[in-house]
């Protein structure tokens, strides 16, 4: 590379010299002026070679009569020396120029791109995870095959310790309830109840980063195997093994979401007995849609905290969509950046609480 660019730097100072010998030697010439002296047997009449100019000394010979100072040779009557363009265009030099120096700092290139287009990114407001490269300019690059263990797992750590939004795993279920009204009169039960039917949302959570006491290192529960470092233009090859918290279910019953629930019920039931006749079918009250869905959400609470049929899924979506967080977001990318590959990735869930 270096003798690529002294060969550019040659190739400017050869076609500056070459223009200051061509404005030398190739002078203009103004009309009428001559020659002193006798001009030699075949030698060219003025205005004969219009285009040439003449020699005035041949080389070896010290006596050949030249020109006086101050005159001109003849020809070129009236006409002024055109400069030769040079072969390769200019702009051509310079873009090969900004190629090699492209080339050469490719990193500090790559590096500021990315910093601009993440700054761009942010501020119409979209996240998206670029490649992260590090600054560094060419003297400071690292040769293949120096990165350990003790380099990579603290990069890798310190990129799950920036985590800051929980894993979520979510799961849609239905279910029907019953609202009953009693309003009995003396001696005589008086009630009627309506059954409808209700759609709701849970999601369960995974605490990706439990705060720096949970990576302690005695704990065990971040562990990094470098099993190839790259050598020879191939990457090398890790394992990492994480202990996480296990995902946490609906903590209370506003953590669960009813999505509808119809103004009409789908059955009613009321007291046949007297006067309960009269309650069922003449009274019937109207139930208001704040009371309908205060008891749907904790049903729907319960059964997101109890049921197997609903808790699994809750589990299993949470830990699934925890483990592609980690792997293609934070572990993938900076293991990718030293020059290595993630072969495993195991996640192992903590005793409950």
């Amino acid at each position: 590379m270096v003798r690529f660019l002294l060969f550019l730097l040659r190739m400017f100072g050869a076609d500056r010299r070459a223009q200051q010998d061509a404005a030398r030697y190739q002078v203009p010439v103004a009309a009428g002026a001559g020659l002193t002296g006798t001009p030699q047997p075949g030698t060219p009449q003025p205005g004969q070679y219009p285009t040439m100019p003449l020699q005035y000394q041949t080389p070896g010979v010290a006596d050949q009569p030249g020109p006086a100072q101050g005159q001109q040779p003849p020809g070129n009557q009236g006409h002024g020396y055109l400069p030769r363009r040079p072969r390769i265009p200019r702009w051509v030099k310079w873009g090969a120029v900004v190629v090699v120096a492209g080339l050469i700092f490719r990193r500090a290139v790559a590096w500021l791109v990315l910093t601009a287009l993440t700054a761009a990114l942010h501020l119409v407001g979209l996240n998206l995870h670029l490649p992260s490269v590090k600054f560094g300019w060419p003297w400071q690059s690292i040769s293949s095959g120096t990165t350990t263990n003790t380099d990579l797992g603290p990069w890798v750590l310190q990129k799950i310790e920036g985590i800051s939004r929980p894993a979520l795993g979510q799961a849609n279920f239905t279910f029907t309830f019953t609202h009953k009204v009693s309003k009995s009169i003396g001696p005589w039960p008086c009630w009627y109840a309506s059954t409808f039917f209700a759609a709701a949302h849970a999601s369960a959570t995974v605490d990706l980063n439990p705060g720096p006491s949970w990576w302690a290192p005695g704990l065990g529960h971040y562990r990094l195997r470098v099993l190839r470092t790259p050598q020879a233009g191939k990457p090398g090859q890790v394992q990492v093994s994480m202990v996480l918290p296990p995902p946490q279910l609906p903590g209370s019953a506003h953590d669960v979401t009813i999505d509808n629930i119809p103004s009409r019920p789908i059955d009613t039931q009321h007291s046949w007995t007297y006067p309960g006749l009269g309650c069922g079918l003449l009274l019937r009250p109207q139930f208001a849609q704040s009371v309908l869905y205060a008891q749907a959400q904790q049903i729907a609470f319960y059964k997101a905290t109890h049921s197997p049929q609903i808790t699994r899924p809750l589990v299993a979506t949470a830990e699934t969509q925890a483990t592609t967080t980690i792997r293609d977001n934070f572990i993938q990318p900076t293991v990718n950046a030293f020059g290595y590959r993630l072969t495993s990735l195991t996640i192992h869930w903590a005793a409950g609480k």
